[in-house]
């Protein structure tokens, strides 16, 4: 790879949902390349100097967030295995149509959207597949069909003035991360973390510093990657019952011992969404059910991507692999590290 042959030109950025532990990253990442980044969320984010607080439901922030940008990347989103359809339409949809609206109205030249894998994956086995079109129909859950439509018309939008392209980061995990580390490892402690299939999927992941710098690099490879939906990995896939050992072991947790058959768990977890949804989840204690169908299909269907043309068009490859990335991991823990054999 030719990485360090491609000039960085210093730009205005807005980066949107960078108090999220992938936004915040790539807000840094791009700051150290010299940019000028403005962020755009909810509430405030970490080393923020130009930040301008407000929702995407919020036309008028939206404008002022995109106000002198040269491009966008955009992150904000809600992110959740259950919920109402209409809670996913108002920020993934709606939102992510009128920030592009007031992108092209800005003048923006560049806009990377950040969707998922999720958009293209309709519960069978992924083994080294491409990105595969977003298809709003047939992906699983709320979170993806939003993403999905989202995605199709931010592509959409791709002109010789406007340049859009999607990156889809991959089960994106790190120091700092409640997303998927920390609810792996409180759900280990409290004996609540079921293997399923014995854990025997194989799944690509992607350390965070990598997701970062995927996505600052597709700034500067707009030219190759415009149009495009671009799945972003570790390129390292593992059974994911090893992948939560590690991260198990690097939070001080108890490895799950707990096997339930697939087929058992994707119907259970049909039935609790329905129950988690219409109990209204802040009657419960937790905001996240623990099982949902769309979850025990990640969890037991192969899901891992050939990244050759990933790295073709990004001229990019990870530098953090996954047995380094649960060493920093454990080190944000206290401890000294997982062992490489799992």
């Amino acid at each position: 790879m030719s990485t360090g042959q491609v000039r960085t030109v210093r730009k205005r950025i807005l980066v949107t949902g960078a108090s999220g532990m992938l936004g915040g990253a790539v807000a840094q990442v791009l700051r150290v390349q010299g940019h000028h980044v403005r962020t755009f969320q909810r509430r405030p984010s970490a080393g923020a100097t130009d930040e301008i607080l407000g929702s995407l439901t919020d036309t008028a922030a939206v404008e002022r967030a995109v106000d002198s940008m040269d491009a966008v990347v955009h992150l904000a989103a809600k992110v959740s295995f259950t919920g109402r359809w209409k809670e996913f339409v108002d920020t993934n949809i709606v939102g992510t149509r009128t920030l592009l609206e007031a992108s092209k109205t800005a003048g923006v030249t560049d806009f990377v959207n950040v969707s998922s894998p999720s958009v293209a994956h309709f519960g069978s086995s992924l083994a080294g597949a491409a990105a595969g079109e977003a298809d709003p129909e047939r992906a699983r859950g709320n979170y993806a069909r939003s993403k999905a439509v989202a995605e199709l018309e931010a592509l959409a939008e791709d002109s010789g003035n406007f340049r859009v392209a999607s990156m889809r980061p991959h089960v994106v995990w790190g120091p700092g991360d409640t997303q998927l580390v920390e609810r792996v490892i409180q759900r280990a402690k409290s004996g609540r973390l079921p293997l399923l299939d014995h854990g025997a999927a194989l799944i690509d992941t992607i350390y965070i510093d990598n997701a970062a710098a995927a996505i600052a690099r597709s700034l500067e490879r707009m030219a190759d990657a415009r149009g495009k939906a671009v799945v972003i990995t570790n390129a390292e896939p593992r059974p994911v019952g090893e992948l939560i050992a590690g991260i198990c072991r690097a939070g001080g947790a108890p490895i799950p011992r707990l096997h339930v058959p697939g087929w058992m768990a994707r119907g259970a977890g049909s039935v609790i969404e329905r129950a988690w949804l219409a109990a209204g989840s802040r009657n419960l204690v937790q905001d996240e059910p623990p099982m949902t169908r769309f979850l025990a299909e990640q969890l037991s269907t192969a899901h891992w991507f050939d990244q050759r043309d990933t790295q073709k068009i990004l001229d990019w490859k990870p530098t953090v692999s996954i047995d380094e990335g649960l060493r920093k991991l454990a080190a944000h823990y206290g401890g000294i590290g997982p062992r490489i054999a799992m």
